[in-house]
């Protein structure tokens, strides 16, 4: 798996985007050049734990880009698949940041995060600075959710460019080096 310090990789991916009326578009790395990233991967669309995740990152939208944090989620199904699944989940009808369909598993690949036997990607979180190097990564097992206001924070961290303590939150002092 990539881990801090290496380079996200470029792609270029379909995707479903738009908040009321979603199409299928092509999203690539080009298109987040000189910005913070937060990208995550879920395992499969038309499950259980993934649409709670998804919908969260969805509604922390604001928040990311209020941290100039451009968010997109992706896994291994198709553009079709991620539309039919956003057109009947009502959490994710709404949804203010793009689905990428990794049909290839390249983008996956690329990051070392398929899961051995399932061959679907693992919860996995990129957070990537505005040159395009990795500075967090986590990933959690096919049943387990991760916490979007941890993410969050941790963006918020990464940017004072400054040493944060344990539970740290924006606003509270950094510690001194």
């Amino acid at each position: 798996m990539l881990t801090v310090g290496d380079r996200f990789p470029e792609f270029d991916l379909a995707a479903v985007q738009g908040l009321d009326d979603p199409k299928i578009t092509r999203v690539s790395s080009k298109d987040f050049a000189g910005r913070w990233l937060v990208a995550f991967s879920w395992p499969m669309d038309f499950t259980f734990v993934c649409p709670t995740e998804i919908a969260a990152f969805g509604a922390a939208h604001k928040e990311f880009a209020a941290l100039d944090a451009a968010v997109f989620g992706f896994s291994v199904d198709s553009e079709y698949v991620h539309l039919a699944w956003r057109q009947r989940h009502p959490h994710l009808r709404h949804l203010a940041i793009p689905m990428l369909a990794d049909v290839k598993r390249e983008l996956s690949g690329a990051l070392g995060i398929l899961d051995k036997d399932a061959g679907v990607a693992l919860r996995a979180t990129f957070v990537v600075d505005p040159e395009g190097v990795v500075r967090h990564v986590s990933a959690y097992g096919l049943d387990t959710g991760r916490s979007v206001a941890e993410v969050l924070r941790t963006v918020a961290a990464l940017r004072t460019g400054g040493l944060t303590p344990c539970e740290w939150h924006t606003g509270e002092a950094l510690l001194a080096g």
